[in-house]
């Protein structure tokens, strides 16, 4: 990407020469409003074809909610095999069409080819005032660390295709990825409105959703493009039933390994945390929760207003000046 030529419009507040979750482009006018821009497609993460579709649009969805936006159209992306049954696309359908509905979302059309592997996901366009757009920079020395959902989704669901995980756990990570990210972010807008009003500075510096690179990459992320360094405790981070057992069983799937590959020599470990937890620090995430970076003051609040809505978010950690290591987990 970094030998393509660059972007010279104006109205590119956000491109992909950054690290952010969606690419943003001012329109015209007062300025006031841009479009969010995001496209995700996935392999199937559940048996159940209507919870797949599900899944697959709360994980399109995310990224929009990440960038502070508001999701308002989507276009249907579906790699389909020939051999397979046009009830089965239906119901894949029909489960996005649920969660694109709960989000007040329009599907007004998509694209579908013929491959010999599954696939589905959406391209979904959003709206945001660029002066309440999040992005995932941004996070200061003394911030706290709030993440919104559990963790354990890929061990989890690598165990699935073992036999090795037990119903009701496949059934709580499956609720816990088709659940949208719109109430997290709906109370961050919240504390972040209620500051406003006060005449305070915007308590939320940064903001990411936790996917394909496991909460240790996306947090790396976070950090690199803050130039700030991260320091988390893993005992505050929530996980999954039955994610410990599975890590500890063996079930890792190929992307926790080049997660742990490549977002290893950033990280640095206190001798109290097990092998399996650092492995899950690294777990590719499905439609995983927000990491957001938040005035610590602010925190109570936040954590208050996240519970309100049902979502079951912790402070995980702080921000701190720069140093090695990026990340240090205690």
């Amino acid at each position: 990407m970094r030998r393509l030529p660059r972007q010279t419009d104006p109205n590119v507040l956000v491109g992909y020469d950054t690290y952010d979750d969606a690419g943003v482009y001012l329109l015209g006018g007062a300025g006031d409003q841009a479009l969010v821009q995001t496209v995700d497609i996935l392999t199937p993460i559940a048996d159940d074809p209507r919870e797949f579709g599900q899944i697959a649009a709360a994980n399109s969805l995310s990224d929009v909610y990440a960038m502070g936006g508001r999701p308002i159209s989507a276009l249907s992306i579906v790699c389909f095999p020939e051999k397979e049954s046009p009830e089965l696309l239906e119901a894949i359908l029909r489960g996005g069409l649920q969660k694109m509905a709960e989000a007040g979302c329009a599907v007004i059309g998509g694209h579908s080819v013929r491959d010999e592997e599954l696939k589905f996901g959406y391209a979904v366009t959003g709206v945001v005032n660029p002066a309440r757009l999040w992005r995932n920079s941004g996070a200061r020395a003394g911030d706290l660390l709030v993440l919104t959902k559990p963790l354990g989704t890929g061990v989890l669901a690598t165990a699935l295709k073992r036999g090795a995980v037990e119903v009701q756990h496949m059934a709580a990570a499956i609720a816990s990825m088709a659940r949208l990210n719109r109430a997290a972010a709906e109370a961050l807008e919240e504390i972040a409105t209620a500051a406003a009003h006060a005449g305070g500075t915007g308590p939320i510096h940064a903001v990411t959703d936790v996917t394909g690179f496991g909460l240790l990459g996306h947090a790396r992320e976070m950090a690199a493009a803050s130039g700030v360094s991260f320091e988390i405790e893993h005992g505050r981070v929530a996980l999954l039933a039955g994610a410990l057992e599975a890590a500890r069983g063996g079930n890792l799937a190929g992307g926790l390994k080049n997660n742990r590959e490549f977002v290893g020599p950033f990280v640095g470990f206190s001798g109290s945390v097990a092998e399996e937890f650092r492995n899950l620090l690294f777990d590719p995430q499905t439609s995983g929760g927000l990491l957001a970076s938040l005035a610590a003051e602010a925190v109570p609040a936040a954590l208050a207003a996240l519970d309100r809505r049902g979502v079951p978010a912790s402070a995980i950690g702080r921000v701190k000046e720069k140093s090695a290591p990026l990340l240090l987990v205690l």
